[in-house]
């Protein structure tokens, strides 16, 4: 691979990097080979107090700064995420195993757009006043914000909350995932060169139960922003509680695909099979169930089969590979043991399964999978599986369709296809969930993002995701 890799990485707190850990060191393994490839610090609440006390003391200045001063740091942060975007791309492939040409098109470059995004809003249409009769309404920095990250999406899931978090005003605790904190690292080193100061982002690793419920708890956190699992985000909330701190949440989905009887099958099938095997799957608004007449049910899986022949598996350091690993050993078992409970509960493998013999012998890997005939109340119909899985559901009447896609405890994505524009929106809106598509309409990075119930609470990216970032203050005159 041309572009180096990054192997090294520690705590940044104040603008000073800390090598070494308290506790110990994490590992880093690379997905498709099984090696360890870094080593970061896994920190403890003694780096996160140090971190929060220094983002606290930047907050005082970094507040204060002009919107006009803000928007230029972005922007420099922007540019030097697109100069270094090749060793951003290779570094997440190595850390999570993304196939190399979607780390370059997506997971590299998806946040010099969003950030981007955020500067353009900040210097054009977004506001931080409103006068409202005889009152001045305020949007002000809520404080420092804890923001706790997932690997699936490393530098995208930074950038989409430490750039509105700095646009409007506050100061950061990064927590990456010590799965992909590689790319954390390489991310502060951008903010360097960028000149933010030091304090105003701090970056702590370690793991969830220890370095992420002391952020959530901490008394001189004012906000927690996390993404990840639904049952992660429940154990965030918990910690925050006692602070009474605001926190938002972008959690799992299962998300639905409805294939309605007048859509272009063809298109359907091949639109919905690629956003289900999207990084492998390893997405949380993966459209991993597709809803189908019943009456071409049979027709629709082989469609859907062929298509998924076409998902070759293999090392991600090669550009023809369209699925690599799956991030780590422990997620490689847990797909599998989804795969194989499918099979237990009755579903029928149509593509793939729980074989892997026919894989590359060394690295997590686990082979696409459609399921069909499967039934709403099966657990791989109702649980996030985060891997490869494509599951088909029969429905008989366009009411049942919808009552099979708002059956789950999530609501974070879906899409419906139809011969009819007007069909399709009339039941796009009678999904609950925060984003759909229609005929495979194309993600906008200045929508809001965000789920509906278990799915979490609250949006990101465009607008929406600045005003997430801060507090209203009526002043009455």
């Amino acid at each position: 691979m041309a572009a180096p890799v990054t192997t090294r990485t520690g705590h940044v707190i104040d603008g000073q990097q800390l090598d070494g850990g308290l506790a110990g060191t994490i590992d880093v393994v690379n997905p498709a080979t099984g090696e360890v490839i870094a080593t970061v610090p896994s920190g403890t609440a003694t780096e996160v107090d140090a971190a929060v006390q220094a983002a606290g003391k930047a907050f005082a200045s970094w507040s204060q700064t002009s919107v006009a001063d803000r928007v230029a740091v972005i922007r420099r942060i922007a540019a030097e995420l697109g100069a270094r975007r090749e060793e951003m791309a290779a570094t997440i492939t190595a850390e999570m195993g993304s196939p190399i040409s979607f780390s370059l098109n997506v997971q590299a470059s998806l946040p010099i757009a969003v950030a981007n995004g955020v500067a353009d809003l900040l210097d054009g249409e977004f506001s931080f006043t409103e006068e409202i009769g005889n009152s001045l309404v305020l949007r002000e920095p809520i404080g420092v914000v804890g923001c706790i990250t997932p690997w699936n999406y490393p530098l995208h899931q930074i950038v989409a909350k430490v750039i509105p978090a700095l646009g409007a005003g506050n100061t950061v605790v990064l927590k990456p995932s010590e799965i992909s904190p590689l790319t954390a690292g390489l991310f502060m080193a951008v903010l360097e060169s960028a000149g933010v100061p030091a304090g105003v982002v701090n970056l702590v690793h370690g793991t969830g139960p220890v370095v992420g419920e002391a952020l959530s708890a901490h008394p001189g956190v004012d906000m927690i922003s996390f993404t990840g699992s639904t049952r992660a985000g429940k154990l965030v909330t918990t910690a925050a509680a006692g602070t009474v701190k605001r926190v938002a949440l972008e959690l799992g989905g299962k998300s639905a695909n409805v294939i309605l009887d007048d859509a272009d099958m063809a298109a359907a099938v091949k639109k919905g099979v690629a956003n289900a095997y999207i990084n492998g799957g390893q997405t949380c608004t993966a459209w991993t169930r597709m809803l189908v007449p019943a009456s071409r049910h049979d027709e629709i899986v082989a469609m859907v089969s062929a298509a998924a022949a076409k998902y070759t598996v293999g090392d991600p350091n090669e550009e023809s590979t369209r699925v690599g690993p799956m991030s780590s050993t422990a997620q490689r078992n847990r797909v599998l043991g989804y795969i194989n409970k499918g099979i237990d509960e009755g579903a029928t493998v149509a593509f793939g399964g729980a074989d892997t013999s026919g894989l590359p012998a060394t690295g997590a890997y686990v082979p696409p999978t459609v399921f069909a005939n499967v039934r709403p109340e099966m657990t791989i119909a109702q649980e996030e599986i985060f891997g490869p899985v494509l599951a088909v559901l029969p429905y008989d009447s366009e009411d049942e369709a919808v009552e099979i896609a708002n059956s789950t405890i999530y609501g974070l994505s879906g899409s419906v296809f139809s011969g009819d524009p007007e069909r399709g929106l009339a039941v796009a809106k009678r999904m609950r969930t925060g984003q759909v598509s229609i005929n495979g309409g194309s993600f906008n990075p200045l929508a809001p993002f965000g789920g509906y119930r278990q799915s979490g609470n609250g949006r990101e990216l465009g607008k929406y995701g600045i005003e997430e970032f801060t507090e209203l203050k009526s002043i009455q005159r």
